[in-house]
């Protein structure tokens, strides 16, 4: 990989056709009846919390209006989905010591879409005892800080003290790594980085270190043709300083999408008819595509501009007024 400016054309079509075919699959993200009692969350929920997330960020930073007011109609069809918030409050009455519902809260509250009494109960379930308690997954308490961070909350913990015990902040043997441990990174890169909002937040050493291996690990899983993972090491590649852009994995990864946008998890798109099945196995690396491409697209035209008059870059792609500290 070398920095320099990317393929705009090419990023620009993959992010639009991504977010076309999600637009179409609104029906599959809309929630059930049960969705606060016995719905499984991780097939109702989570879906549309992923595609508030990432949406969110492309309606903000897409430098192409078109593509930002998609993005923006989806972000703000997964609001109406809660019932403007008003889902959060059933979700936290119902399961106070819960994390979900603060962390998918928190992604509308960082977009100052707030509702008042999730917003009290937040600030009642998150002083609780059983809030505090230890958790095993230090990536995913990395996302309970962040949205504790976005509502407004105090943090329950250092995130800087929680990053050091994550994959990332141990600096793992490169040659070690399997696909939960790789997933496991580069969410550890985007709680770091607010999803690339705040790139400056990479300290330098772990910049290096992603620098030198995301190459070996992009060129193992595009071997495998697992596109999901493939396109969450293109979106970390461009929250690095001075971004790369791996030219042949973008047209891997461009390749693998359909003619509809979607873009599968796996190997070839699905052959079946379900809509429902080929949901399933296609939103979310048709989000991850979307967002990646955004983030090189964003990349790109900074390489392109250069580092602003005046500026005192090192080389490592950072000003000295920069801080090298986690959030």
């Amino acid at each position: 990989m070398t920095a320099g400016r990317g393929d705009p054309g090419l990023l620009d079509r993959m992010v639009r056709d991504s977010l076309g075919w999600l637009d179409a699959a609104r029906p599959f993200f809309r929630l059930p009846e049960n969705v606060t009692t016995d719905a499984d969350p991780n097939l109702t929920l989570k879906p549309l919390g992923e595609l508030a997330e990432l949406t969110q960020l492309i309606g903000v930073l897409h430098p192409r209006d078109d593509i930002r007011q998609t993005a923006r109609r989806l972000f703000a069809f997964a609001w109406n989905e809660t019932r403007d918030g008003e889902l959060f409050a059933e979700l936290i009455r119902g399961e106070p010591f819960a994390t979900y519902p603060v962390e998918l809260y928190g992604v509308f509250a960082q977009a100052g879409l707030r509702h008042a009494e999730a917003d009290a109960l937040t600030r009642t379930t998150t002083r609780l005892r059983g809030w505090r308690v230890a958790r095993e997954d230090h990536t995913r308490t990395l996302g309970v800080l962040n949205a504790e961070r976005r509502i407004g909350l105090h943090r329950h913990a250092d995130f800087g003290a929680v990053l050091a015990l994550t994959g990332l902040g141990r600096l793992p043997e490169p040659w070690a790594l399997d696909r939960k441990a790789a997933y496991g990174i580069t969410h550890d890169v985007f709680h770091l980085t607010d999803w690339g909002r705040n790139r400056q937040r990479l300290s330098p050493e772990l910049a290096d270190y992603l620098r030198l291996w995301v190459p070996s690990w992009l060129e193992n899983w595009l071997e495998e043709q697992l596109w999901d993972l493939v396109g969450e090491l293109l979106a970390v590649t461009a929250c690095l300083p001075a971004a790369p852009y791996d030219a042949a994995a973008w047209q891997r990864l461009a390749g693998a999408q359909a003619a509809d946008g979607s873009v599968p998890e796996m190997g070839a798109a699905p052959s079946t008819g379900d809509r429902a099945e080929a949901f399933t196995a296609c939103y979310h690396s048709t989000l991850v595509t979307a967002f990646a491409a955004t983030l090189a697209r964003i990349a790109s035209d900074e390489a392109e501009a250069g580092p602003p008059a005046g500026s005192a870059a090192t080389a490592g792609g950072r000003t000295p007024c920069e801080s090298e500290t986690a959030p």
